[in-house]
């Protein structure tokens, strides 16, 4: 083999695991995306409260029930640079009166980025 052969294979070793070796080097802002709900706001909500008066509290949800409107989601999700993806999912469900008669706080989901 040539001595050019073997610098371009040499070369081209270090260049394909560049982007994974310097993937920890390279700043990524941290995303987030959804209704951010502090825990002091989620324990203001109780059942028995009307749909003006948890809007009053967490803001308006991010989803809605596309089949109705007594059900509301907040979902929150960060996705760190570098680290796990985390979801947060508070499920509130109100009669057809417009109270608040169940509350789903689903706990932090963290998994690995994909």
């Amino acid at each position: 083999m040539s001595l050019k052969t073997l610098t371009a294979t040499a070369v081209m070793l270090l260049f394909i695991p560049g982007c994974s070796v310097f993937e920890r080097i390279v700043y990524h802002a941290d995303i987030n995306q959804g209704n951010y709900l502090t825990t002091t706001d989620v324990a203001k909500v109780h059942t028995g409260m009307t749909k003006q008066q948890v809007a009053y509290i967490l803001g308006t949800s991010m989803m809605k029930d596309p089949f109705g409107s007594n059900t509301w989601y907040y979902i929150f999700r960060r996705d760190s640079s570098h680290k796990l993806i985390s979801q947060r999912t508070l499920i509130l469900i109100f009669n057809n009166s417009d109270i608040l008669i169940n509350i789903n706080n689903k706990p932090m989901f963290s998994g690995p980025i994909s």
